[in-house]
Formats: structure tokens, C-alpha cells, sequence
């Protein structure tokens, strides 16, 4: 039998874990506890061992976690950050290429189009086509999405819908540069127009792909980035082993 003692005071002495004698939590609360507990001053202990060491990558991925890049997130919490930036960036250009692509569409219902040269005609075909070529890589991604969606494959899917929007960028790219030759043409006729033409690709080169080219390989050296989702040591879809 089991006796209660109490002081002179009539209070109940404490035990070593700050609780009266003789009154216990239930059992599985306490283990779980000790388990924290036990948990919490192995890290410390870890932590004090090598204070400056970076979390090892792949217990990271073990514990659903990569914190390699800076993030705390899981692959999926990851796909789906990537996938609401890259719907920011498709945003960007669908404007641009759908102002563009309804205005071609209109010019060749006006009477200024019937007096176009043979030459000029051409060139106002092969803008057509780009310029549909790249609204239907811009809309890809979503028709991808829906397809895909609830089945699992968040960083396949923003992986592919990444490759449509760069194809789509290109198209854009190779439209606006039709679209201004074909204007300069009708408007000036000046032995100019290809200089300036080119200029202006050049300049979105620049803006478009050099400058973010330069600064990528300026500021990041791709330490402990985890490329895509796939887990650290991973190469062309197979682990390497030690």
C-alpha cells in the first residue's frame, strides 16, 4: 500500500521532476518527455561538438526537410513555392505576347494590308505563327497543371512547366523581333531597318538572358543546392554511394 506523507505544513513534498510525491503524469505523456528531452540535449551536445557545421544534407531529406538552400521546407513545400512564382512570371509575358498576337491578327483585315509586297507578306506570316507558337508554349503550363494536378508530381510538373515557359520566352523573343522588322519596313523603308533590328535584339538579349546569366554565375556557386528537388549526391537520376 502505497503512503502519502506530507510536511508540517501539510503540503505534499516535491519530487525531482518539480511534481508532488507520489502523483505521476500519465505514462505516455512522460516517455514522450523523456524522449524530447533526450532528443533536445543530443542536438546540443551535436551542436556544441562543431557549432559551425552545416545541417548534413542528407539527413535533411531524411527528416522531410532541405535546408541546404537556405529554406526550411520540404520537397513538395518547395514545388509548390516554385510553381506560384513561376505562375507570376507566365502572368508577365502572356500579357505581353497576347497584346502583340491580337494586334497581328487585326492587320490583316485592314486595306494597308492588301498593298503589302511580297517579301513584307512573308514576314508578317512568319510573325503570325511565332507569335502563336509562343502563346500556346505560354498557356502550356496550365493546361499542364490540370492535367497533372492531384496525382502527385508538384516538382515534375514545375520542372516541365519551367521548360515550356523558357521555350515560350524564345518564341516571344523571335516574335517581337519579326513584328518590329516587318513595321520598320512598311513605315521607313530605310536600308537602316536590319541595324536597327539587330540592336534591338541584342538589347534583349541582354536584358533578358545575359544579364540574369552573369549574375547567376556572379552570386551563386550551387553549394548544397538541392537542383530540382533531387536529393544531394544525386546525378542523372541515380544515388551515389561512398
Amino acid at each position: 500500500m502505497h503512503v502519502l506523507r506530507f510536511r508540517a505544513d501539510g503540503s505534499r513534498p516535491s519530487g525531482p521532476d518539480g511534481m508532488p510525491e507520489g502523483a505521476s503524469m500519465p505514462e505516455d505523456d512522460t516517455a514522450t518527455r523523456r524522449q524530447d528531452r533526450d532528443l533536445d540535449r543530443e542536438r546540443a551536445q551535436a551542436q556544441d561538438r562543431n557549432p559551425d557545421s552545416d545541417p548534413d544534407p542528407e539527413q535533411a531529406y531524411a527528416d522531410g526537410k532541405f535546408r541546404g538552400n537556405g529554406r526550411n521546407e520540404t520537397r513538395q513545400e518547395r514545388a509548390d513555392r516554385q510553381w506560384q512564382e513561376l505562375v507570376q512570371e507566365i502572368r508577365v509575358a502572356q500579357t505581353g505576347v497576347q497584346i502583340l498576337f491580337g494586334f497581328l491578327l487585326t492587320v490583316a483585315f485592314t486595306a494597308h494590308f492588301q498593298q503589302l509586297d511580297e517579301p513584307d507578306r512573308t514576314i508578317y506570316v512568319i510573325t503570325v505563327v511565332l507569335g502563336s507558337l509562343a502563346t500556346g508554349a505560354l498557356i502550356g503550363p496550365v493546361a499542364f497543371h490540370r492535367i497533372v494536378s492531384g496525382r502527385r508530381i508538384k516538382p515534375e510538373a514545375v520542372t516541365w512547366a519551367s521548360r515550356l515557359t523558357m521555350v515560350g520566352i524564345v518564341l516571344l523573343l523571335a516574335t517581337l523581333v519579326s513584328a518590329l522588322s516587318l513595321i520598320l519596313r512598311v513605315t521607313t523603308g530605310d536600308d537602316l531597318v536590319p541595324w536597327l533590328v539587330a540592336g534591338v535584339l541584342l538589347w534583349y538579349l541582354l536584358c533578358w538572358f545575359a544579364l540574369p546569366l552573369w549574375v547567376r554565375g556572379r552570386h551563386t556557386n550551387g553549394k548544397n543546392d538541392p537542383g530540382n528537388g533531387k536529393r544531394p549526391g544525386q546525378a542523372g537520376g541515380q544515388v551515389k554511394t561512398p
